[in-house]
C-alpha cells in the first residue's frame, strides 16, 4: 500500500534568516506539513548547493523532489500550488502587481540593506547604507496607508505576502540596531510601518518562528566583526 503521510515538502534554511522565515510562515498559515532542514553556511550541505548552485543560499523549497529557491518565488509559488484560503496574493491582476512592486521594494531597499548594514567594511560605508535604509522607510512610510487595511493578523486567518514581509523585518530591524550599537529607525518617524510590523505579535505562528533576539544579536555582531576584519 502507497503511502499516505509521506512529507512532500522540505525547507532548506538557517534559524536567523528572515527570508526563510517568511517561506515557514507562509507554509503554516496554508497548513502545509514540510519537514525542516539547518543548513550550516560555513559548510553548506552537498544538496543545498545542488539545489541553488547559483546562489548558494537559503530559503530552499524542495516539492515532491523539484527545489525552488528565493523567498518571493517560494512564496508565490506556495500560492499557486495551494490555491486554497488565505491567499497569500490578490486575485485581481492589477492588485497583483502592485503587490509585487512593493514586495520587491521591501525585500532590496529595507531587508537585504539591512544585511548590508552588517556587512559595511568601514563606519563610513554603515552610514551610507544607514541613510539610504531610511530614505527607503520614508517611501514606505508614505505608501503605507494604500497598502496596509489594518484588519489583517486579528487570529492569523487573513495573512498576505506584504504582512508577512512587514512581520518578519521587526525583529532583524532590533537584532541590526543592537549588533551595531546605533538605533535608526525610530518607531516614531515611520509610525504606519511599525504598527503594521508588530501586527502580528499576537499570532501564534508569528510567535513561534521569531528567532530568539540574544542569539540573533550575537550572530550579528559575530558576522560584522567578520567584515570589520576583511
Amino acid at each position: 500500500m502507497a503511502e499516505t503521510n509521506v512529507i512532500k515538502v522540505k525547507v532548506h534554511g538557517m534559524w536567523a534568516s528572515p527570508w526563510v522565515r517568511r517561506v515557514t510562515i507562509a507554509l503554516k498559515i496554508k497548513g502545509i506539513p514540510y519537514e525542516y532542514i539547518e543548513e550550516d553556511l560555513k559548510n553548506k550541505s552537498q544538496l543545498l548547493l545542488q539545489y541553488n548552485p547559483v546562489k548558494k543560499l537559503v530559503p530552499v523549497l524542495v516539492h515532491e523532489g523539484r527545489p525552488i529557491p528565493e523567498s518571493l518565488i517560494i512564496l508565490e509559488y506556495i500560492d499557486e500550488i495551494w490555491n486554497n484560503s488565505p491567499k497569500l496574493f490578490p486575485h485581481d491582476p492589477y492588485q497583483r502587481a502592485e503587490v509585487r512592486f512593493w514586495a520587491d521594494f521591501i525585500n532590496l531597499q529595507v531587508f537585504e540593506k539591512l544585511r548590508d548594514v552588517v556587512k559595511a567594511r568601514n563606519d563610513g560605508e554603515e552610514e551610507k547604507i544607514i541613510k539610504e535604509i531610511q530614505e527607503n522607510m520614508s517611501k514606505l512610510e508614505a505608501n503605507v496607508k494604500d497598502l496596509y487595511s489594518g484588519a489583517t493578523h486579528v487570529n492569523g486567518e487573513i495573512m498576505e505576502i506584504l504582512d508577512i514581509l512587514m512581520i518578519t523585518l521587526l525583529p532583524i530591524i532590533n537584532g541590526v540596531e543592537e549588533s551595531i550599537s546605533v538605533k535608526f529607525i525610530h518607531p516614531e518617524k515611520f509610525p504606519l510601518a511599525f504598527s503594521w510590523m508588530k501586527s502580528g505579535e499576537a499570532v501564534a505562528v508569528v510567535q513561534e518562528s521569531a528567532p530568539n533576539h540574544e542569539n540573533l544579536v550575537k550572530f550579528l555582531r559575530k558576522l560584522r566583526q567578520l567584515f570589520r576584519k576583511m
